[in-house]
């Protein structure tokens, strides 16, 4: 959701831009945490309701990368050359914009993809995040707390493997940035 409303807001008049933005801004003022137990509270603590809420705060960072990105493709040439031959603005989307910038969109959505596998953890072990006998890392940890003293594998595990998640999904960010940024590109 969040890149069609970046683009929208770029391409489109400069109210539906702010509007857009400043709903941005709102929505980042609560934190996804917050969010997702506000939502468990009211629905129910389950992995729908936090998927909902992980990907309803993941919208605004979203749209303001696509909308930087989107500035950035309208202030170049062959976009303004599409513009004075008379190309609409959907067609300038589709074969200017999106292009351009889905390389930001895909770095964007691996950092995201980290940030959703230690909300959902974080969730789980408060209790908020997938309901037994669905398994869930966070909940693993959360039962384990009472144990630690007599096997601290039971928590290392599942923390373990929230640390290797999390770094895998950054570490995929970095090597896409690498992929598609064209200034890191080496001349020959």
């Amino acid at each position: 959701m969040g890149v069609p409303l970046g683009v929208l807001s770029a391409m489109g008049p400069r109210w539906l831009g702010e509007l857009v933005m400043r709903t941005s801004d709102l929505v980042l003022a609560f934190p996804a945490l917050l969010l997702a137990i506000m939502l468990g509270a009211v629905y129910g603590a389950s992995t729908l309701t936090a998927m909902i809420a992980i990907g309803v705060s993941t919208v605004p960072s979203f749209a303001r990368v696509a909308r930087a990105g989107t500035l950035q493709v309208l202030s170049r040439e062959y976009t303004l050359a599409a513009r004075a031959g008379g190309r609409s603005r959907t067609w300038i989307a589709w074969r200017h914009v999106l292009p351009n910038i889905s390389g930001m969109v895909v770095v964007q959505a691996s950092v995201s993809f980290a940030i959703a596998v230690l909300a959902e953890a974080a969730l789980s072990f408060l209790g908020f995040g997938t309901a037994p006998p669905t398994p869930s890392w966070g909940r693993m940890l959360q039962e384990s707390q009472e144990l630690l003293a007599v096997d601290a594998r039971l928590a290392l595990v599942p923390g373990i493997a929230i640390a290797v998640a999390v770094l895998g999904f950054n570490l995929l960010g970095d090597g896409l940035r690498d992929r598609f940024d064209p200034r890191l590109e080496v001349r020959r």
